[in-house]
């Protein structure tokens, strides 16, 4: 009885084997922490040649180890070569597996680099762009096999998310996930926005000096902003047209919707105005979230975070 039970759970969740390689600095890290919100069990750098084993063991463990990811490091030659053979091996032996490749443009990378002061393990003594030019070399191969590449360049950490919440998840993907995403138009526009606002006109608190170094999500600042009658005209407008847009998109069948909100730098106006769509998307019910880019590129001081 207990042995039918089981077959009949693995026939209902069959085994998936995810294999996760790509570029140093492409996100491999966040993308393994969303695979495990959705309940896998992630390895990380486990030497290629012990993945056959692995998988093995994994299935012989009596449906307790259903969903895994396997974070692989193929920046060296021996394992490189290893990691050729091991797929070859699973594809001999009828092994099923996705391949996830995280990348990201040469530029981000080296930025994501310099910001965190770290050397490029290609290239330590080297510049970081040289590192990165072998590696991309050395995995081309890699990523021309894989059956999913995610470019991380310009996605926010909640698209991200929902990419692989759409690649790994189960289920839900008839609801529609709202992204609000306040930045700064001097860091960069997002490239990934469905709408793009512009807030700089309205009244600016970084020229009051005790809210310079507050977001616009502290009561105090908010409520400076809010107080001025272009503020509270553009927000009525600005219900009604979320009020049409978003029901239509849903509508429409669009699995994810990202509004996107700029002011000068990402601190004051645009986290006011991206704060407010949220709770009001929030309170109708929608599945909706939000990140603020590039708040913490400023001199912050206070700043009330969003449960979300």
């Amino acid at each position: 009885m207990n042995s039918e039970t089981g077959e009949q759970a693995d026939a209902a969740e069959p085994f998936r084997l995810v294999i996760m390689p790509g570029m140093s600095g492409g996100g491999k890290t966040q993308a393994s922490r969303y695979l495990e919100d959705l309940g896998y069990f992630c390895v990380d750098n486990l030497p290629p040649i012990f993945i056959p084993k692995f998988v093995e063991l994994c299935k012989h463990a009596g449906g307790h180890v259903g969903k895994v990811v396997l974070v692989v490091d193929v920046r060296s030659r021996e394992f490189f070569d290893v990691f050729v053979h091991t797929l070859e091996v699973l594809d001999r032996d009828d092994v099923p597996y996705e391949m996830l490749f995280m990348d990201a443009s040469d530029e981000t990378i080296i930025r994501r680099y310099k910001e965190t002061r770290r050397r490029h393990p290609m290239a330590p003594s080297a510049r970081i762009s040289a590192g990165v030019a072998k590696e991309r070399e050395r995995l081309a191969l890699v990523r021309a096999k894989a059956t999913y590449v995610i470019d991380t360049s310009d996605l926010a950490k909640a698209t991200l998310r929902d990419k692989i919440h759409r690649l790994f998840g189960l289920g839900g993907g008839d609801q529609m996930n709202i992204n609000v995403l306040s930045f700064g138009f001097k860091f960069g526009m997002p490239l990934d926005a469905d709408l793009v606002l512009d807030v700089r006109f309205l009244p600016n608190p970084f020229y009051v000096e005790e809210m310079r170094h507050k977001s616009g999500a502290v009561p105090e600042v908010a409520a400076y902003i809010a107080k001025w009658p272009v503020t509270q005209e553009f927000l009525s407008r600005l219900d009604n047209m979320m009020d049409f847009l978003v029901p239509q998109y849903v509508k429409e069948g669009k699995s994810q919707l990202v509004i996107a909100v700029g002011c000068t730098g990402g601190l004051h106006r645009s986290v006011f105005t991206a704060k407010h769509i949220y709770d009001r998307l929030a309170g109708q019910g929608y599945p909706v979230r939000i990140e603020h880019r590039d708040l913490m590129k400023n001199d912050v001081h206070e700043h009330v975070r969003e449960e979300c």
